[in-house]
């Protein structure tokens, strides 16, 4: 199964209701294992680098490690840029080979977002690839893009208006939920997936989703969540792994760097396996 485009992906998944994983990486090792869990499982991926992801590895050495690990890959995935501001960056991971991005302008006001989204959904179409929108931050920052105050909600006019206008192919509500790490279940207005859904009949992202409940995730999905962003839960999992093996390691006195990296490496696919089950995904691939 070669690599395909984000819209086949997301639109079988809207199509069937069940929600696929769009999970951040952030190194060759969590990209690796992410791919085999999804390979395990059975399930399509979405792949997701942040922009500091980005630029702290280089776009280059990126998209060169996906197209190694993805060659012959027996499973639907795709590459896509999650929450990108910057322009320059959407057209240099395009460039590269990306088949998605996130044009997060929701600092904008609507009316310039909606002008510069145009202009992105535009430049992607060249490419072959589609786009993510937002009108609305989420609330909590994410590798150092967003904020910890509540966003301010637009009207489901406004929301309407802005994806018919800009024809993005999946688009990003707030709807309470946040990056990061939740201190409590959190209250989720799920009438508005539902009401969006109907009104425009385009798949919804749903971000935050690292902490929310399994129900919650279930009941969004069935509303038309197709793509369900994870990226809180692998940094905790991976970095948790990473130090209780370091802790083992440190008493018995062995240092073994490959041992280590096994090691992590299975959590990792432990958490992508499990996703895809939770959002019935699993078995989905075709």
């Amino acid at each position: 199964m070669p690599v395909v485009s984000l819209k086949e992906i997301v639109d079988r998944a809207f199509a069937e209701r069940y929600g696929v994983p769009a999970i951040n990486i952030v190194n060759d090792l969590t990209l690796e294992a992410v791919l085999a869990g999804a390979v395990e499982a059975r399930s399509p991926v979405i792949v997701q680098t942040s922009v500091k992801t980005v630029k702290s590895i280089g776009s280059d050495v990126l998209f060169a490690m996906w197209e190694a690990m993805t060659a012959g890959i027996e499973v639907p995935v795709t590459l896509h840029l999650d929450h990108c501001p910057e322009r320059a960056v959407i057209t240099e991971c395009l460039d590269r080979g990306w088949n998605s991005v996130l044009f997060d302008a929701s600092t904008l006001t609507v009316e310039e977002n909606q002008r510069q989204t145009v202009e992105v959904v535009a430049e992607a179409r060249r490419y072959g690839a589609h786009v993510e929108g937002e009108i609305e931050a989420i609330k909590g920052v994410e590798d150092g893009i967003g904020a910890d105050t509540e966003p301010q909600r637009q009207t489901l006019e406004t929301a309407v208006a802005f994806i018919e206008a800009t024809g993005v192919d999946v688009f990003a509500p707030s709807i309470g939920n946040a990056h990061g790490v939740y201190s409590a279940t959190p209250a989720l207005d799920f009438q508005r997936v539902t009401d969006l859904v109907e009104r425009t009949g385009v798949p919804i992202a749903l971000h935050g989703g690292s902490g929310m409940t399994d129900d919650q995730f279930r009941d969004l999905i069935a509303r038309g969540c197709a793509k369900v962003n994870i990226s809180t839960a692998l940094k905790i999992e991976f970095m948790r792994s990473s130090l209780a093996f370091l802790k083992g390691a440190e008493e018995a006195d062995k240092w073994d760097p490959p041992s280590l990296f096994r090691d992590v490496r299975g959590h990792i696919v432990d958490l992508t396996t499990g996703l895809a089950a939770t959002f019935g995904s699993a078995g989905r691939a075709w």
